[in-house]
């Protein structure tokens, strides 16, 4: 999925990215905006991981949002 459009709804996703990463509080959420870098850290300090291994985590929770963003719309386009 392509950040931008997550950035863009980034109300909408904040409550999947809880699910994912619990320990991030609202306020680290409102901190980070959006901004995908910025996110990267707030999961790196809360989870006490490394840069890379943060950034891995982020990359695949993308993978799995494109998906089912995918799935969605498929079902969508389908006729009754």
């Amino acid at each position: 999925m392509n950040w931008d459009r997550i950035e863009g709804n980034w109300k909408q996703f904040t409550g999947k990215v809880k699910t994912q990463w619990g320990k991030l509080t609202d306020d680290d959420l409102d901190v980070v905006a959006g901004r995908r870098d910025h996110l990267v850290g707030k999961i790196q300090e809360r989870y006490g991981i490394a840069k890379d291994k943060a950034n891995e985590q982020l990359s695949a929770w993308e993978k799995t949002q494109s998906k089912a963003t995918e799935k969605m719309a498929d079902a969508v386009a389908k006729p009754l």
